[in-house]
């Protein structure tokens, strides 16, 4: 069986790289004397000075004089990484970057723990975020522990996934105006969930807190979310809709829960019909929330029709949903309150009761951060005429919404006492 080209080894002080030239070694010690350095599957910036062995040199320093004094010179032993306590710490210019990072000695990594496809630095595409250090495995609290560190090297998206990714962002813009034959969307979240693994979400801990760190981290997942939408399964995207009902009770305080797939009957069709999301206020008033991936899509159409940009069709399609539950609702009148009560009243205090009172419906999808001044305009027509029945919200409404809070929350007491003159007086 060969030899892998690039393996790692540990030894007592170092972590090293082996690497096994297809072509032999020669070429490589040539660069070197040329000055040149050599960059391995896009991750490792090795130099001489990093050299630590070759199989001739090693077998020549531990042979005796009655051995044969020959062996394939068919590998190089590169020192990536030096011992520092219970972890092994990377040189800055071997990964070509000053972001420490640390790997625990018990790990037993393989190349592919540190590249991709395509000669993708993982450590690197980590190192982007910012960090001020990377620590894999061990005590250190802010380490990622190995076993999720492997299940996101399992995650990390293939060249394959990013073409389904450009399919499904060039088919959200096609489907506006015709009908392809391929669900690209579908497709891609498809194979995203044969890929992944979806994290149930606990943000009810840290709420508990402070506002201030409640808000800032309310903030901090929107983000991540909208920043990670293109590796996200549908099942992981089914649990982020929790945390994004999590940050819309945050925002409105007067909602104290919310259920998800609630059964909703149809009188016009004689059938039961499920409501994704159904807020219960303090005095136990319903509403409907539908809530839409955000895909990048912007929430109006870039085309005139008449001097005017019409909504998407997809924000049509999600305001008539919440319409008809909602005249559903109001159709169900007592029954519907008795049932749902029934239904809920094990889950809100004792003597809770439901009340179905001219109910409103919010839609949460798309993204108004790339909008025209025109489309702006548009848009707020359509939500201001729609508002008190269906309440427009794009995910950028909800970033906004949080960073003001955040900065009012940080700049002082909620209540103070108005000046007592106006400042042009």
């Amino acid at each position: 069986m060969p030899q892998p080209a690039v393996e790692l080894e540990i030894s007592d002080n170092e972590l090293r790289l082996v690497y096994r030239p297809r072509d032999g070694t020669s070429w490589v010690r040539e660069r070197f004397e040329r000055g040149d350095g050599l960059l391995l599957k896009g991750t490792f910036h090795l130099t001489p000075q990093d050299l630590v062995e070759d199989a001739a040199e090693e077998a020549a320093s531990v042979a005796s004089d009655d051995e044969i004094q020959w062996v394939d010179d068919d590998r190089l032993v590169f020192a990536v990484a030096i011992a520092d306590g219970e972890y092994f710490r990377f040189k800055p210019e071997v990964l070509g970057f000053e972001t420490p990072v640390l790997l625990h000695r018990d790990a037993q990594p393989d190349w592919k723990w540190f590249s991709a496809e395509r000669k993708v630095s993982i450590l690197g595409v980590i190192e982007s975020l910012g960090l001020e250090s990377i620590v894999i495995g061990g005590p250190n609290p802010e380490a990622i522990p190995i076993p999720e560190y492997e299940r996101l090297l399992k995650q990390f998206p293939t060249p394959h996934e990013l073409r389904r990714y450009v399919q499904a962002r060039v088919g959200t813009v096609v489907r506006q105006y015709t009908e392809p034959a391929i669900d690209a969307e579908a497709l891609l979240n498809a194979y995203v969930d044969r890929r992944t693994t979806a994290i149930e979400p606990n943000l009810e801990a840290p709420f508990r807190q402070f506002d201030v760190a409640k808000y800032a981290l309310a903030l901090h997942r929107l983000q991540a979310m909208l920043a990670n939408e293109m590796g996200t399964s549908e099942a992981q995207w089914q649990l982020e809709i929790v945390e994004i009902v999590e940050i819309i009770l945050l925002l409105n305080p007067r909602y104290i829960k919310a259920f998800t797939e609630v059964r909703l009957l149809d009188a016009d069709a004689s059938t039961w019909r499920r409501i994704d999301i159904l807020l219960v206020d303090a005095s136990g008033n319903v509403d409907v929330i539908e809530i839409k991936r955000p895909m990048g899509k912007p929430i109006m159409l870039p085309a005139l029709y008449r001097d005017h940009h019409l909504p998407m069709r997809d924000l049509i399609g999600a305001m008539g949903q919440v319409t008809h539950y909602l005249r559903h609702l109001n159709r169900w009148g007592p029954t519907g309150e008795n049932y749902l009560t029934r239904l809920l009243g094990s889950q809100l205090p004792a003597g809770f009761r439901i009340r179905i009172v001219n109910p409103s419906g919010i839609v949460i999808m798309g993204r108004g951060n790339t909008l025209s001044d025109a489309q702006r305009r548009e848009f707020e027509v359509l939500r201001r005429d729609s508002k008190g029945v269906v309440d427009i919200l794009t995910y950028d409404d909800l970033l906004a919404r949080l960073q003001a809070v955040l900065d009012q929350l940080r700049g002082g007491p909620a209540v103070s006492a108005a000046p007592a003159v106006s400042p042009t007086e």
